[in-house]
């Protein structure tokens, strides 16, 4: 389940389920400073609108915020098993790799899949790291890009050097910093 975090100004106001997040914020006490929610996911500030009661809120929060990457198309197609989450979609090959596919047991289909089950499999860690930097950053970017070093801490962040990175932000105010260590480091499950 994806999570979200707020921030009011520097200060964490709340983690969780979407959900969650909207309503602690409904009913948290007005607040001078801009309040920002992101995706902790992806480190991508998404907006939330707060108007109306508890029930309308949570009728409007978007099924899985700011995924553009596994949408589904608003249109249902006629191939593919639907019912199994499977839907089709338009690849572009040569010849001779349909050649190839067609030739495979099962079929086209079936060596696709298998063949992106293997690539997600041999490029899992550098897949994990790549999102945990690239979400640490969005998230530096969208609230600390203001704050000392952000330059030198996102050539860190982008070197893969996490001890300097969180050198370079001990200044941060804590909350910031501490979530940008928690993104960055994210794919290590620490």
């Amino acid at each position: 389940m994806d999570t979200y975090t707020a921030f009011g100004g520097h200060t964490r106001i709340t983690t969780g389920p979407l959900a969650k997040v909207a309503l602690v914020l409904k009913h948290a006490a007005p607040t001078d400073a801009p309040v920002m929610i992101f995706s902790d996911r992806t480190g991508q500030p998404i907006d939330l609108d707060l108007r109306g009661s508890d029930r309308e809120i949570l009728a409007r929060l978007p099924s899985d915020a700011g995924s553009a990457a596994t949408e589904q198309p608003t249109e249902p197609r006629g191939r593919g098993r639907p019912k199994l989450g499977v839907v089709a979609r338009e690849v572009t090959l040569l010849p001779q790799h349909w050649e190839w596919l067609n030739a495979q047991p099962g079929g086209a289909s079936v060596a696709l899949r298998k063949l992106v089950h293997d690539a997600r499999r041999a490029s899992g860690d550098t897949d994990r790291a790549r999102e945990a930097r690239d979400a640490a950053y969005h998230f530096m970017s969208g609230i600390g890009s203001h704050l000392p070093q952000f330059e030198e801490a996102s050539r860190a962040l982008f070197a893969g050097d996490l001890p300097r990175l969180a050198a370079l932000i001990a200044t941060w105010p804590a909350d910031i910093r501490d979530h940008v260590v928690a993104l960055a480091n994210r794919h290590r499950g620490e």
